[in-house]
């Protein structure tokens, strides 16, 4: 008799935690929302990409810095993707910086002579892109921007070799071709060096 009742109640224990309904998630209270993107400037991505390279060649050096087109016109950007050669392994490596996570690429051959990668003294670099879209803004893009609010802007750095100097180029448009606007601003001065055609 008592095994009985004893069944009996481990059976009625057992089917109070049975339910046709399927299980429902339970609910958090506070749920943080997803995270944006982390989106930083130029040249905080590029010196990020610049440690990593010198890891690889100790005599790596720049030749460009590019970002994604991005909204928002603060001067950053949620992906970055610099280029570096190392003229004693004759080698060029991309470097990629994204969401924060870096990542490189695979080993081309490198050339002095090639004009896409000419390479630039890191000394040369003092100005960010947060001021350099600022000297865009006073020469065009402010009035870009209120007329096309939605327009993305995006970022290149390279030496220019007529002109011996690092330019940090603010376009706004999604590639550079179809560009509404082209700001070159001078990346050791800060100052404004044309609008680009």
């Amino acid at each position: 008799m008592k095994m009985n009742l004893f069944v009996v109640i481990l059976a009625a224990a057992f089917m109070s935690g049975c339910s046709s309904e399927p299980a429902k998630p339970a609910e958090v209270a506070g749920k943080p929302e997803p995270k944006a993107p982390e989106q930083i400037t130029g040249s905080a991505a590029f010196y990020k990409c610049y440690i990593s390279a010198r890891g690889w060649a100790q005599d790596a050096q720049p030749y460009s810095v590019d970002s994604n087109a991005s909204k928002g016109g603060d001067g950053k950007a949620g992906e970055w993707r610099v280029g570096f050669a190392s003229p004693s392994k004759h080698s060029t490596r991309p470097y990629t910086w994204g969401s924060g996570e870096l990542s490189h690429g695979v080993e081309d051959t490198y050339s002095a002579s090639n004009s896409s990668t000419q390479i630039f003294n890191v000394q040369f670099l003092k100005v960010d892109t947060d001021k350099a879209f600022l000297v865009a803004q006073e020469h065009g893009g402010e009035k870009l921007l209120k007329k096309s609010p939605d327009t993305a802007v995006f970022y290149r750095l390279d030496w220019n070799r007529q002109e011996n100097e690092l330019i940090w180029h603010v376009i706004y448009g999604v590639d550079r071709e179809d560009a509404k606007l082209r700001v070159a601003v001078n990346a050791a001065t800060g100052k404004f060096s044309r609008v680009e055609k």
